[in-house]
């Protein structure tokens, strides 16, 4: 009597295809019908068929010559790969950017002037659509949030503002959120599947204060402090921590990191960044954060990027982006960061 094994590999335990993404296998050889079954199953490897927490897209922001670009990176977390993703719908910096696993949500900021102008990342497709507005013309904000809502702290609108907007991506719409606690703009942000924690920047100087946005209950409360004051910092972080690169300290860029411990809102040292730097850019899946460092002494443009492994703490420089730059670019990650874990 013949035998037929999955594969055709003689084996004790049958081959089972590991998809269906496509950094999956199915080792050996198949017949059609086999693969058409796995198919089926929802096993097979397919090209193109991204697992969530595969990639980031980075909005670069300004170039080395101090002008907006339309250019944004994608950085693939396996293999730390970086190539070209769709532009933005035009040259920009000043930004913000939050998402889920299906979209990220950039807030074009200055494109010309500030602007109300928000962009549709959808990572299936790597394609890029106009998305509902803010409620102010704003730059310099930031933005977090979880699979269902971003918050977007809207930064200056004239000047330093308190302003959010809640955005939710099931139906792509945009309301009031609660308030920040006192007029900020250059701030950062990072969260978990209930919280966002945002380091306010600064108004009339660097700052300490963080908030703690809580999404059920759209709730505003005080977050433990960072370890210095600061201002144009960059984040991202898992479900148990967020990792904010402090950015300007006193007058000077820093590679100071903090580490906010979700549960018992503590803050801890982070392992420091390859160089100082400001005005950063940050995303991440559950493993790591990638971190594009922005404009270094003197605001030197750099290519450089860092990668935060979230256990053990540790920097390793990461592959770079696809042209130096002045950083206020933007990103967001199918990671769903601190949702998906």
């Amino acid at each position: 009597m013949s035998r037929t094994y999955q594969g055709s590999i003689i084996s004790k335990s049958p081959i089972t295809p590991a998809g269906p993404y496509q950094c999956g296998a199915a080792s050996g050889v198949w017949t059609i019908d086999q693969m058409v079954g796995w198919q089926k199953a929802g096993l097979w490897p397919v090209a193109g068929n991204l697992a969530v927490g595969t990639k980031a897209i980075f909005a670069l922001g300004l170039n080395s010559c101090g002008c907006a670009i339309a250019v944004r990176n994608k950085y693939t977390f396996s293999g730390c790969v970086n190539s070209l993703a769709t532009s933005a719908s035009t040259a920009s910096y000043a930004q913000s950017a939050a998402g889920n696993s299906t979209v990220g949500i950039f807030a074009l900021g200055i494109a010309g002037s500030s602007s109300t102008t928000r962009n549709k990342y959808t990572y299936s497709g790597d394609i890029n659509s106009s998305a509902t507005a803010s409620t102010a013309v704003s730059a310099y904000g930031s933005a977090t949030g979880n699979s269902t809502v971003g918050i977007f702290a809207l930064g200056s609108t004239g000047s330093a503002s308190t302003t959010r907007n809640k955005y939710t991506y099931s139906g792509d719409t945009n309301g009031s959120a609660t308030s920040a606690s006192s007029a900020s703009y250059f701030g950062s942000a990072a969260g978990n599947a209930t919280t966002g924690i945002f380091a306010l920047g600064t108004g009339s100087g660097s700052s300490l204060t963080r908030n703690k946005y809580t999404y059920s209950g759209c709730i505003n409360a005080s977050a433990t402090a960072a370890s210095a004051g600061s201002y144009a910092g960059s984040a991202t972080g898992n479900s148990t921590r967020g990792i904010f690169a402090l950015g300007i300290i006193g007058s000077c860029a820093s590679t100071t990191r903090d580490k906010y411990t979700y549960s018992g809102c503590t803050v801890s040292s982070g392992t420091a960044a390859s160089l100082v730097s400001q005005l950063g850019s940050a995303a991440g899946n559950s493993c790591i954060g990638i971190f594009t460092l922005g404009s270094t002494t003197g605001c030197a443009a750099t290519s450089t990027r860092n990668k935060y492994t979230y256990s053990g703490d540790t920097s390793v420089v990461a592959t770079n982006s696809s042209q130096s730059s002045r950083g206020q670019g933007s990103a967001a990650s199918n990671g769903t960061c601190g949702v998906n874990v």
